[in-house]
């Protein structure tokens, strides 16, 4: 038996097997964990700007027309990026398993 591997195969593998080098936040893993990682990043910067905005507007005073827009503005964006990350780790989750199938 040959110890051949169908490149899709270890492509497919890649996400789960091939660790990257810790960096100096010590946080090292798979390509797929960090860019879930980096979604997860963006996700909890647009959290606290939304803090903010909430903060200012309930401790401020600052309820004008514009400070509320800009509120919902930042809300909307938060679902954009949610709805963005979903998207992209369920669609590279998803081509990795047919990838792997396809040997």
């Amino acid at each position: 038996m040959s110890n051949y591997v169908n490149p899709l195969t270890q492509m497919a593998l890649a996400p789960t097997t091939t660790q990257q080098q810790s960096s100096s936040n010590g946080k090292g893993g798979t390509w797929f964990e960090a860019m879930a990682r980096a979604w997860g990043e963006a996700l909890d910067k647009q959290a606290a700007t939304i803090q903010q905005e909430s903060d200012a507007l309930s401790n401020q005073g600052t309820d004008t027309p514009a400070a509320v827009t800009e509120l919902t503005a930042q809300s909307l964006k938060m679902g954009f990026l949610s709805n963005s990350s979903h998207s992209a780790i369920s669609s590279v989750g998803e081509a990795l398993s047919t990838m792997a199938r396809k040997q």
